[in-house]
């Protein structure tokens, strides 16, 4: 019955089939062939003419050669996504006979492709002015993109050739950072899709997207999005305190309370911030993913994209000063294995030692080690211990071929790895040394004073005049503490010769203090976007506040004939915690003087008071 009342199939079109219309327009009769673009170009086109249309061009592909480019275009306009199944399935048989028999047509069918990863735009027009201009909410959106990847599935299948093509493509259609958070999203996403079923393509996908990342990351300053979030957070307090003004009845306390704005504790107030969070989001899961099936960590696949993330940081992140959130998907992958973070650490000491490197890049590496050590929770004491053995033991080196050579003076052009390593060793004390004496004080002890930082300390080079203040003194009461060298004559001195930089500029002058030579950062710092951190904070080590009680110890140093019992009371619950939070650490040399109040967890600038 179904048969007998559906329509006949309508395989003749303007006097003929699609061949014989094609074969005029190759004689020069073009009539038939206009009617039949300004029929595939009717945005009212029916679902059976689509199919009936394509079934007629599947078998016609021969004839739709390079001349033919404009009626191909037409046919890759044809809005086929969001349609029935039966023209999803005819247009994508469509597609593979095309490629297959016409690759010259290779090109513009991927780029159709690729500009279906992102949501469609839905324009609302007013006496031709443009009122509304959004993202379509679609919700069969998902299964859209679960078709244009089974569309790109079948060109590769019928091409081999089509990751190199597809590669610069991919590139141009990346939406601007400007564009909305769906967008961007929805684009990444399908990105990262593509790793999937072209692994070939995988290091080069994960190079865009974290290039992009990183241009987000460093137009985003963390002060700026501390700012933001403090002003949302006024905001949001004034308007409460004005609705209850307004409605200060009984009757209407819970209604006042739901009705507030408040800021969503989910989204960051500052725009690119908000896009930043959610694309690295999106990164850590994939991540989590590919290296994990059924549940557990894959050591094949894991390998294979730490080496790819590897290579995307050298190329990418090491070279980029202070960014602040990109560079955690290293972070996030070694947390996954000890050996990962040790090969990571290895090959960060490969950079610092190697003279062959640019003296920026040897510096960046030590800061990263420095802050590494310090951070990730997930590395234990023992290879804290091995890292600052080759640490101490290469400034010690370092030390013995220039001390009494013609550079032995402080100059961070000359010497900046070196100030840099002693950076991270200090760093790294700051956040450990309770863990390193944890247990057996006199054990830990003795280990501390073999790495010899007296003769660190005391070198013609210098290194507390060079390195963040802020470090310096927190070094300095924790070795005085436990009597390992005695800082403050030295810093005392460098205070005495340190000569402000007066500046002369419109305002009038200005008189500047150089407080960082190295140009330093601790590209650990405290993560403060707001959903992907979540991922981040379990593994991460949070600086502990120190309380007036503790800056009193500091300034007292431990009797050298206290017993065991006494030193195991003395550190008893005194291993850091991740739920210590506190203020920050500095970004650089101009925090030292200001640290922003609405940072936690990092040490804040500490002053210990000099001993009398």
């Amino acid at each position: 019955d179904e048969f007998i009342s559906s329509p006949p199939r309508k395989t003749v079109r303007f006097g003929g089939t699609l061949t014989e219309i094609l074969l005029k327009y190759e004689k020069g009769d073009t009539t038939d062939f206009e009617l039949l673009k300004h029929q595939l170009s009717d945005p009212d086109i029916k679902d059976a003419q689509i199919i009936n249309w394509l079934h007629e061009f599947r078998a016609s592909v021969a004839y739709l050669t390079k001349e033919l480019e404009q009626l191909v275009n037409i046919l890759l306009k044809l809005p086929w996504l969001r349609r029935s199944r039966e023209v999803v399935e005819e247009y994508l048989g469509f597609l593979g006979n095309l490629v297959s028999a016409q690759t010259v047509h290779l090109r513009p069918c991927l780029r159709m492709i690729v500009s279906q990863f992102v949501p469609p735009r839905i324009t609302i027009r007013e006496d031709d002015v443009d009122i509304s201009d959004s993202d379509d909410d679609d919700e069969n959106i998902s299964e859209n993109f679960d078709t244009c990847h089974r569309a790109l599935q079948t060109v590769a299948r019928y091409v081999p050739s089509t990751p190199q093509f597809l590669m610069p493509i991919l590139v141009e259609f990346f939406p601007f950072i400007n564009k909305s958070e769906r967008t961007l999203e929805c684009y990444v996403h399908n990105l990262l899709r593509v790793t999937v079923y072209l692994p070939t393509l995988r290091l080069q996908i994960l190079e865009l997207i974290i290039e992009k990342l990183l241009k987000l990351d460093v137009s985003t300053p963390q002060q700026d999005i501390e700012d933001a979030e403090e002003t949302a957070n006024n905001c949001a307090s004034e308007e409460k305190s004005a609705e209850e003004g307004l409605f200060d009845m009984e009757e209407d306390e819970d209604r006042k309370g739901n009705e507030v704005v408040s800021p969503n504790i989910e989204r960051m107030a500052h725009p690119l911030a908000e896009r930043l969070d959610i694309l690295m989001t999106i990164l850590f899961s994939y991540i989590r993913d590919v290296c994990h099936v059924d549940g557990k960590l894959d050591i094949s696949n894991t390998k294979d994209l730490y080496r790819d993330l590897v290579f995307v940081f050298d190329k990418l992140i090491l070279p980029t000063h202070a960014s602040c959130h990109v560079q955690y998907f290293m972070f996030y992958i070694c947390s996954f294995k000890l050996g990962l973070a040790e090969a990571f650490l290895d090959h960060l000491w490969k950079k610092l030692q190697d003279p062959n490197n640019p003296s920026v890049i040897r510096q960046t590496a030590g800061s990263y080690i420095g802050s590494f050590l310090a951070r990730a929770k997930f590395i234990p004491i023992v290879t804290v211990k091995a890292c600052l053995d080759l640490l101490v033991n290469w400034l010690h080196k370092y030390i013995d071929n220039q001390d009494k050579g013609a550079n032995a003076y402080c100059d961070v052009a000359l010497h900046g790895p070196f100030y840099s390593t002693c950076q991270a060793v200090f760093y790294t004390l700051i956040f450990r040394h309770k863990q390193l004496l944890d247990g057996n004080l006199r054990k830990g002890l003795s280990y501390l004073q073999s790495l010899n930082f007296e003769r660190i300390v005391m070198c013609q080079l210098n290194p507390l005049k060079i390195c963040i203040p802020s470090v310096v003194n927190l070094f300095a009461a924790i070795t005085r503490k436990y009597q390992l060298v005695f800082c403050y004559t030295i810093i005392e001195r460098n205070n005495r010769q340190f000569i402000p930089v007066v500046r002369s500029g419109t305002g009038g002058d200005l008189v500047q203090t150089c407080t960082n030579p190295l140009d330093s950062f601790f590209p650990f710092d405290p993560y403060i976007l707001k959903r992907s951190k979540k991922t981040i904070d379990p593994m991460y080590q949070f600086w502990e506040e120190l309380s007036a009680e503790d800056l009193e110890n500091l300034k007292k140093p431990i009797k050298k004939g206290t017993s065991e019992d006494e030193d195991d009371d003395f550190l008893k619950g005194e291993t850091p915690q991740n739920d210590g939070v506190v203020e920050i650490a500095p970004n650089s040399y101009e925090s030292n003087t200001r640290s922003p109040v609405s940072s936690i967890g990092s040490p804040a600038d500490c002053y210990v008071p000099y001993p009398l």
